[in-house]
């Protein structure tokens, strides 16, 4: 077994298109895993309903009718069910096929920026969580602390051999990503007496240096910051939403740490 593992990086450069189907493969599986997290995690939390990540089996999301193996094959059902459910004839919702298409994605770029390895395994941790947050933060305004710790504390066991960064990056990079969106909060409420920011903003940016060190905090804030912003004008030209309606920082975040994390691969 462990010499098969061994022979991955070889198998992957000479046979680059089965490896990148693999990992399309994996990540479409994957994907619809992460569906089942998106959906179930705030309920948990809520516990409004008694389930976990693996029980109930599968079920429709409008009238909680099973699904059965044939109609939750990742992103074929979809489209072989013209994106209605089968029990009840109801529009299946857009973020499971863009969630399973999103993870295929991000496994295949993962898989063709590191070889087998450890920090390929890092990079698609970290992704698919993000991945996993910035879907619930925007459905629900919750970063899950049974994620966001995880995530951060996954960040600084990776980086002790200095997989992405220096230990001493890394460490410095989640207490400073902490701090700096906590200071942000108590600025703005004592001058506003408003929350502007959640604590699952700050766990997040924590763990968003813990993974690529304290110097890449400054472009996370500013690419999130400017993301948000523009989004938030979009919408406000558009739809006419109230600039006061609260967003969602958390899936900005993400986008921004994940952009960044890519791009320092390139």
């Amino acid at each position: 077994m462990i010499e098969n593992i061994a022979l991955l990086p070889e198998f992957a450069a000479q046979y680059p298109l089965i490896w990148s189907g693999f990992l399309l493969l994996f990540g479409l599986a994957f994907g619809s895993f992460f569906n089942v997290v998106i959906h179930r995690l705030p309920l948990m939390m809520e516990q409004t309903e008694a389930m976990n990540l693996c029980f109930p089996a599968s079920f429709c999301p409008q009238c909680h009718q099973p699904i059965a193996w044939r109609d939750n094959i990742p992103l074929l059902s979809f489209l072989w069910l013209k994106g209605r459910s089968r029990c009840c004839g109801l529009p299946i919702p857009h973020r499971y096929p863009l969630i399973e298409l999103a993870s295929g994605a991000l496994f295949m770029l993962i898989g063709y920026l590191f070889p087998p390895g450890i920090p390929l395994l890092g990079g698609l941790l970290l992704l698919s969580v993000l991945l996993i947050l910035a879907a619930i933060d925007a459905q629900t305004q919750l970063l899950p602390d049974r994620l966001t710790l995880p995530l951060l504390w996954a960040g600084l066991l990776f980086n002790l051999s200095d997989t992405f960064v220096p230990l001493a990056e890394s460490v410095i990079g989640a207490m400073a990503g902490y701090l700096s969106l906590w200071s942000v909060y108590w600025i703005f409420r004592l001058l506003t007496a408003t929350e502007a920011l959640g604590y699952g903003d700050f766990k997040l940016l924590a763990a968003l240096g813990a993974w690529l060190g304290w110097q890449a905090l400054p472009q996370t804030l500013l690419l999130a910051s400017a993301s948000g912003l523009m989004w938030t004008l979009l919408q406000r030209l558009v739809t006419r939403r109230s600039l006061e309606q609260p967003l969602a920082f958390g899936p900005w975040l993400a986008l921004a740490g994940g952009g960044i994390f890519l791009w320092g691969q390139v």
